[in-house]
């Protein structure tokens, strides 16, 4: 009975488990007092203990029951394990190491017995006149007449036990040690499919009475029941409906949106071929086969769009162990959870949303003594809401510390002669270039957490990237929020085709409010620059032609303006002509040293040619 097949869902499930106890210590800490936070953390080792006991790791299993039986004896009195919240941590943060080692066939050489001691002094301290429950051994089993053919044996494992597959192997590992087991209904391979609900029989021979056979296969834990003899009828117009999932291997996910993508570019090809040739059932085909692809399309991105709180998750205890470093107090929260994200974007933000709580932290929120002279809750507030906006996801990452210092930024700036002598204020967009310059800081010293300059601007450079963009907003003494704008899916997205000269270029539908013609006579100037007059707002106006250095004569007659919108910002961007819409797949693109930053992307359309993909951020 090998379990090593259920490694990785024990690797995945244990995760999931040590987040929320991490969580759970999280809100234990700001509410010493508070039984839930206790609650939670006892049911989330006990659910780890159930399923390390069932994979046969014996050290994670004792190291999650000894923690367990401390939070058991608190359970009653939770304000009474204040001052062990830091060695919790650091059980959680053993067993997560330990996690690692152990699916690598290493829970051998897992030593705990530092944790274990300190767990035992904290029971003691709990519960002075208590001590580690050790049982008595059971009694011998009693023994019946042999059975001579056998007895059917029924299980049910509990519904909400993580590993159901392998904690019936285990069932039927114990079985064996009571006597000869045959006839396994459904066959073993089954135990390993998700769709396993964890009901299954057995033939079972052996000289043990009725009740030791039940206590015996109980002991395994996580057993509902278990009844000897043949399984109850069910009633015949009993129906159950049940939602089958599967796991599938991302990689697996990855490649079958890649193929997608190919798709997309040949539904496109045969699309124009069809036009070209006029054959009415061609061109019905290729409708039909145009309908089947955008669908499939939007079945493969809606199963590889994950929920933010897998990424968010592990914030909560880094932002709790660097305010502890630096000698700050802040609340850390966390809105929009369920918000979800294209997995590859997904496991490309934690580093850019590292480094933003990190700058909160380190930069943003004030020490508790300066907090209390201005009037401020001695505890700052570091806040990450998520949310959607049409077919963007914004993650904003906000404070309410000190704000960045403008005067010590243009100093600094003036200094590397990255602003004007005479500049004496910076917009939030000019703000957020200067911070980003490699190498930029305002820091007097250079620590283990800031200080050299070069976060800001990889992580800005990894949100463009991905063909997002980052947006600044800070009041002095208030606060700072920075607000990340991601596309919901990288591979395949609709696209506005524009005409520039002799190129076309795909502007993404999501950054566009609108298309209007564009009249020299509607245009005036706006802050030093040429604006574009849109039913009485002024907007700023980019000649596209221009900013790209095309030359030669402007086509004849009116040309569009296509009205860009990133946020509360708006622009006017004058192209030669559209040429209309299309879905492109979006393909990695690494700018040629020289080349304006305005581009997120490339993609080959659908008549085999090359575009580039204009970044809309960039142009706004």
């Amino acid at each position: 009975m090998d379990l090593s097949r259920y490694a990785n869902l024990f690797l995945t499930e244990s995760r999931e488990q040590l987040g929320l106890s991490g969580q759970a210590l999280l809100e234990w800490e700001r509410q010493p007092a508070a039984a839930e936070p206790v609650v939670s953390l006892f049911r989330a080792m006990h659910t780890f203990k159930g399923m390390a006991a069932a994979m046969g790791y014996a050290n994670l299993a004792e190291l999650a029951h000894r923690i367990e039986s401390v939070l058991d004896v608190l359970r009653s009195d939770p304000a009474a394990g204040r001052e062990h919240v830091d060695l919790f941590f650091r059980v959680v943060d053993g067993l997560e190491r330990g996690v690692e080692r152990a699916v690598e066939g290493g829970d051998g050489a897992l030593d705990f017995a530092a944790l274990i001691e300190e767990l035992n002094q904290a029971s003691a301290a709990a519960a002075p006149t208590g001590s580690w429950a050790v049982p008595a051994p059971a009694p011998p089993p009693v023994a019946a007449e042999p059975a001579g053919a056998g007895r059917q044996v029924q299980v049910t494992i509990r519904s909400d036990t993580p590993l159901r597959g392998a904690r019936a192997l285990l069932v039927l590992r114990k079985a064996a040690t009571l006597g000869a087991v045959g006839a396994v209904r459904p066959p073993v391979g089954v135990f390993e499919s998700d769709t396993f609900e964890g009901q299954f029989g057995f033939d079972l021979q052996s000289e043990l009475a009725e009740a030791a056979v039940v206590e015996a296969l109980r002991s395994v834990g996580d057993v509902a029941s278990v009844v000897i003899g043949a399984p109850p009828a069910q009633p015949a117009d009993e129906t159950v409906e049940r939602r089958r999932q599967i796991r599938m291997d991302a990689r697996r996910l990855d490649t079958i949106m890649n193929l997608v993508g190919e798709l997309v570019v040949a539904k496109g090809r045969l699309t124009d071929l069809a036009d070209q040739a006029g054959e009415p059932e061609l061109k019905a085909l290729a409708a039909r086969i145009s309908r089947v692809t955008s669908t499939l399309y939007g079945e493969v991105v809606q199963a590889r769009l994950t929920p933010v709180w897998q990424v968010l998750d592990r914030f909560p205890r880094l932002v709790r162990d660097l305010a502890r470093q630096l000698g700050r107090r802040v609340r850390f929260e966390v809105a929009g959870e369920d918000t979800q994200l294209d997995r590859a974007i997904l496991d490309e933000i934690g580093e850019p949303l590292l480094h933003l709580l990190r700058n909160a932290v380190d930069h943003g929120i004030e020490p508790p003594e300066e907090r209390k002279r201005r009037g401020k809750p001695e505890e700052g507030l570091i806040r990450v809401v998520a949310s959607s906006d049409r077919t963007t996801v914004l993650l904003q990452v906000s404070d309410d510390g000190r704000g960045i210092d403008q005067s010590r930024v243009l100093e600094t700036a003036r200094k590397a002669g990255l602003v004007a002598p005479e500049t004496r204020a910076l917009a939030d967009d000019e703000l957020l270039r200067v911070l980003a310059r490699p190498g930029f800081s305002t820091a007097t010293r250079v620590t283990d957490v800031s200080g050299r300059g070069m976060g800001m601007d990889a992580a800005l450079s990894r949100i463009r990237l991905l063909g997002g963009s980052v947006e600044l907003t800070s009041v002095a003494g208030q606060g700072s929020t920075f607000t990340l704008r991601l596309p919901m899916t990288l591979a395949i997205v609709r696209a506005l085709l524009a005409v520039v000269g002799e190129e076309r270029y795909a502007i993404p539908i999501a950054g566009v409010a609108e298309t209007v013609e564009y009249r020299p006579e509607r245009t005036a100037s706006l802050e030093g620059r040429e604006g574009f007059i849109l039913r009485e707002e002024l907007l700023p106006l980019v000649q596209l032609r221009d900013r790209l250095g095309v030359t030669g004569p402007r086509p004849p007659g009116r040309q569009p303006a296509v009205i860009l919108e990133v946020g509360e910002r708006r622009t006017a961007v004058v192209v030669d002509a559209l040429v209309g819409q299309q879905e492109i797949v979006v393909e990695p693109f690494d700018a040629p040293k020289g080349m304006l930053p305005v581009f997120s992307g490339a993609t080959i359309l659908g008549d085999g040619i090359p575009a580039l993909i204009v970044d809309p951020a960039a142009l706004v």
